[in-house]
């Protein structure tokens, strides 16, 4: 299922929860896209460093990429892989599928969030009252448990890019329709 139940917090309208069937296999890394990565590739570090801030780290993620910019990273790395293996980013369907790992709740570890499982604003938290951490900044990828699946900081640290574009869901079941459906 992709989207959420009406009765979840935080829902938006345009997450209408509908059916969902991949008809094609797809591997997705186990981490974010590191600074040291993106660096080996593109010969460059698109990090924020602030006053107080830095996010600059090789073992950080890269946060401040445009989307085309992540395009050009991939046709770089496709330029070096072996014949027959395709990179691009997952369209938001296997994105929402590889997060959420075989579970039905809001996030891949449960209902509640507050920075006890990923790095996101705690002092806000999400279906529950106790207030956790707010760091400030982006975590080494990694350093959070990871989903049932084996990937890491699928909920917080930095905002995931996706193949297609956000528009609001479907209210039927959807099959093969776009990109790896």
């Amino acid at each position: 299922m992709m989207g959420s139940p009406e009765d979840e917090d935080g829902r938006l309208e345009c997450e209408t929860q509908h059916e969902v069937t991949l008809t094609r296999g797809f591997w997705l890394a186990e981490t974010p896209t590191t600074q040291e990565l993106w660096k080996a590739v593109m010969e460059s570090n698109r990090s924020f460093e602030g006053d107080n801030l830095s996010f600059e780290g090789d073992n950080l993620p890269v946060e401040l990429v445009s989307w085309n910019e992540r395009q050009d990273f991939i046709e770089r790395i496709q330029k070096d892989a072996p014949d027959g293996l395709n990179f691009c980013l997952p369209n938001d369907a296997q994105w929402e599928y590889a997060c959420r790992a075989g579970t039905t709740t809001p996030f891949s570890f449960g209902s509640t969030l507050n920075g006890d499982k990923a790095n996101c604003k705690g002092s806000y938290p999400y279906d529950t009252n106790e207030k956790g951490r707010y760091l400030h900044k982006t975590t080494t990828v990694g350093g959070y448990p990871p989903n049932a699946w084996g990937l890491y900081d699928m909920h917080g640290n930095v905002r995931e890019w996706c193949e297609d574009w956000y528009e609001h869901y479907p209210n039927d079941a959807v099959t093969g329709v776009r990109l790896g459906f």
